[in-house]
């Protein structure tokens, strides 16, 4: 058995280029749920995590719209726009010019009116396009919140973003490192990053049988 937070910490060395694996960094593993990692040449700690992630995503999408198929859910999401459902800076100051940038989500769902239901086609509903892109940009601005927050809390800037939420979903993807930049991170997204546990583990036995 080889613990999965130590095989991840030690399989993603293998997939970062040197300027970045030669520094200390916040790693956040988005799957089912995101755990946060800092990790500092051969040490590395757990520093928080939470319970959104690709979980979160499916299981919204089927009580939202009724899709729990990934690849459907992602497709959904990348037709929908955001600002049917999400309150935006700009909505509160419309007309008026706003003190931060008028894109920034101010609440998530927030737009969405007393008696609305989702792609009924009744005025005031929200399509499942549009709720799909919500759910996923929600999940995307917590995630790098949290993320951005406890970089800052142990002294490092540059975040690696590793998961399978990422297979494909651009929209996770877009909503996570613009709002990770924002907040003043330094976003990388690794590709096949989500094979860093097995990857880890390989080199743990490898180690062990030597």
């Amino acid at each position: 058995m080889v613990p999965e937070f130590e095989a991840t910490c030690l399989g993603i060395r293998l997939l970062l280029p040197d300027a970045v694996r030669e520094s200390a960094f916040l790693l956040a593993n988005v799957g089912t749920g995101t755990s946060v990692h800092v990790i500092d040449g051969e040490r590395h700690r757990r520093v928080g995590g939470t319970g959104l992630g690709g979980g979160t995503i499916v299981g919204l999408s089927r009580l939202l719209a009724g899709i729990d198929e990934y690849d459907a859910i992602v497709a959904a999401a990348s037709r929908g726009d955001r600002a049917a459902a999400d309150l935006k800076v700009r909505h509160i100051y419309e007309g008026l010019e706003p003190p931060i940038d008028g894109e920034l989500t101010a609440s998530n769902f927030g737009r969405v009116q007393p008696g609305s239901a989702i792609g009924d086609g009744q005025a005031g509903s929200i399509s499942r396009e549009d709720a799909l892109a919500s759910v996923i940009g929600m999940v995307g601005e917590a995630v790098a919140t949290l993320c951005v927050s406890a970089a800052a809390a142990n002294g490092v800037k540059t975040i690696v973003y590793i998961g399978s939420s990422f297979n494909g979903n651009a929209p996770l993807r877009r909503a996570i490192e613009s709002y990770t930049r924002f907040r003043g991170g330094e976003p990388h997204f690794v590709e096949n990053g989500e094979f860093s546990g097995a990857l880890g583990a390989l080199l743990r036995i490898g180690r062990a049988t030597v």
